[in-house]
């Protein structure tokens, strides 16, 4: 990814801006009993969130499933983040993609609670790191 610290930085602060307000959609669908969608925001928060992670590393993200592979490979099986992230995240996109495009699957409310808390710790713990700076600052 050929980006400035500038420019990496600027990217690295509106994908955890739009994580941040992803996943204050949440709230607002589980309210109005709208739990796909509420699915949908929790996978796409925490999407944002671990894209800023890797761009902040330097890393290039180009897909969903590429995002999934690329945050096993350097901060799950490194043992930066705990595994349970690892399958949380392709839990939510499960549940995700589930909702979205099988029209006979309707996701639970204690499925979609069971997720709140680990989603939002996930997305604070990612925030921490960036802050932290424990990733290079070149490429």
């Amino acid at each position: 990814m050929s980006l400035s610290n500038e420019e990496r930085n600027i990217l690295v602060a509106l994908e955890l801006k739009k994580a941040r307000e992803t996943y204050g959609e949440i709230e607002v669908l589980v309210g109005a009993n709208r739990l796909n969608g509420a699915a949908n925001r929790m996978y796409y928060a925490v999407f944002h969130a671990v894209c800023a992670l890797l761009i902040s590393d330097g890393i290039q993200v180009n897909t969903h499933r590429g995002s999934h592979a690329l945050f096993s490979q350097h901060y799950i099986k490194t043992g930066i983040l705990p595994r349970e992230y690892g399958h949380l995240y392709n839990q939510l996109q499960t549940m995700r993609e589930e909702s979205d495009y099988n029209c006979a699957y309707d996701v639970e409310m204690d499925e979609l609670q069971q997720r709140l808390e680990p989603a939002k710790r996930l997305i604070e713990d990612i925030e921490k790191l960036v802050d932290k700076g424990t990733f290079q600052s070149e490429p």
